[in-house]
């Protein structure tokens, strides 16, 4: 992998997120459970909302997408099964899991790092604002819409990204969780970033996607 001197995002949360996310993975290896997902039913009804930014492009066209938190690459499995012509760049903060990427998917590109220069015509981000562990809320929601401001600048035609609803049972929300509110961040993209945003929220999980399309 090539090396740059640029991170994607603040250290002290890339730190955090990397060692809680290697320790999940190094108990339940390459499955839901590796990426704190509860399964694979719910992981590919997830996956079905973020590739809907995608909807739109020909397929017989080249399209660059910069998955950012990849894992351990299993939503490059899905996407690569519906687009033919797809470059795709996983990007994780957990080097067990771009090993791991890595070594199964040897024709894509996989890191810990990259320029922050780099653009793609999409950026998708799953699951990768839930887990604030015990940084107080305020700080967190902060660094939220930083990296939503990041997933903007890298993407050129459009970007999703899926947060925990503050609508979820109030007996199910635990502490160490970030739960956001869908009107809030439709009304950041629309106001901020594109005029074509959507807001998903009808496919029965405690979340909601945002696409937004430029």
């Amino acid at each position: 992998m090539e090396e740059v001197k640029e991170i994607t995002s603040n250290d002290k949360f890339a730190s955090l997120a990397g060692r809680y996310y290697t320790e999940k993975f190094e108990i339940f290896g390459a499955t839901p459970q590796g990426v704190d997902w509860n399964g694979s039913e719910s992981q590919l009804l997830r996956f079905k909302q973020l590739a809907k930014v995608l909807d739109a492009e020909n397929d017989d066209a080249e399209i660059s997408l910069l998955d950012y938190g990849c894992g351990y690459g299993l939503f490059y499995e899905y996407i690569a099964s519906i687009f033919t012509h797809i470059n795709y760049t996983g990007y994780d903060v957990s080097m067990p899991m771009i090993e791991y990427a890595s070594n199964k998917y040897t024709n894509v590109n996989w890191t810990t790092v990259f320029s922050r220069t780099e653009k793609y015509d999409y950026v998708v981000a799953s699951g990768v604002f839930n887990v604030k562990q015990e940084i107080e809320e305020s700080e967190w929601r902060r660094y939220v819409l930083d990296e939503i401001e990041k997933l903007n600048d890298y993407s050129h035609k459009g970007m999703a990204f899926n947060l925990l609803t503050s609508y979820s049972d109030a007996e199910k929300m635990k502490p160490h969780l970030f739960y956001a509110d869908p009107c809030e961040f439709f009304d950041l993209c629309k106001r901020r970033y594109s005029r074509n945003v959507a807001l998903l929220h009808d496919y029965n999980l405690y979340e909601f996607t945002i696409i937004v399309r430029k």
